[in-house]
């Protein structure tokens, strides 16, 4: 007799399990999954959220205008001039153009770091000059201050610059990947040409002095 007890209430537990079982699944389907992955839900912490939409907003600057220019901008604008054009010299004419397949790819990568220099140049908060640097050539480049100074006031027509010379790092990656040297001459003195204006804008700006306005 009481083995038959126990044999009742052990099928009766079992019986109270597989219903529960089924109950829960049922209430699983019927959200769509959703309760059978709680941990999917809350695998990127709301933190990490909010903090990859700022993230922009809050990248370091670390370097000045002029160190971007002199480590990045510049020798990969070199890369550029040097590797296609035409050379006169006693020899007589003679025709620049990559040879090898690794002289292709050195000026693809110039490509890229002019086009990713050019972000950075984007960013705002970047000084001229590191701190303490003085004009080279005082009289005919403004100083570092002054150069901070017109950038922020001009700072549209700065990234007009800065995406101009991105666009044409674009192309020029685009013309090697297909070698095209034609293309790359003609790249090369419209991206001389954006240098030299930005210069001309926010190094050396060609403006009369007041004296001279006074004048007239």
């Amino acid at each position: 007799m009481t083995r038959q007890i126990a044999a009742v209430l052990y099928s009766a537990a079992l019986g109270f399990l597989a219903s529960s079982s089924l109950a829960i699944a049922q209430t699983q389907f019927r959200d769509g999954g959703a309760s059978a992955q709680p941990a999917a839900a809350s695998a990127v912490p709301a933190t990490l959220v909010a903090g990859a939409a700022n993230s922009a907003r809050d990248r370091q600057v670390y370097a000045s205008v002029k160190e971007l220019m002199e480590s990045i901008i510049d020798p990969s604008a070199d890369v550029l001039w040097n590797a296609v054009g035409t050379v006169l010299d006693k020899q007589g004419t003679k025709e620049l153009s990559p040879k090898t397949q690794e002289e292709w790819v050195d000026l693809r990568r110039a490509a890229v770091r002019i086009i990713e220099g050019s972000n950075l140049l984007l960013m705002p908060g970047r000084e001229a000059a590191p701190a303490g640097t003085k004009s080279e050539v005082p009289g005919v480049e403004l100083e570092p201050a002054q150069m901070t100074a017109l950038i922020k006031k001009k700072r549209k027509s700065f990234e007009a610059f800065a995406r101009a010379l991105q666009g044409l790092g674009v192309e020029a990656l685009r013309a090697s990947d297909t070698k095209n040297t034609e293309a790359l001459i003609e790249i090369g003195g419209r991206m001389e040409e954006v240098c030299e204006s930005c210069h001309k804008t926010f190094w050396y700006p060609q403006e009369e002095h007041p004296a001279a306005r006074a004048s007239r």
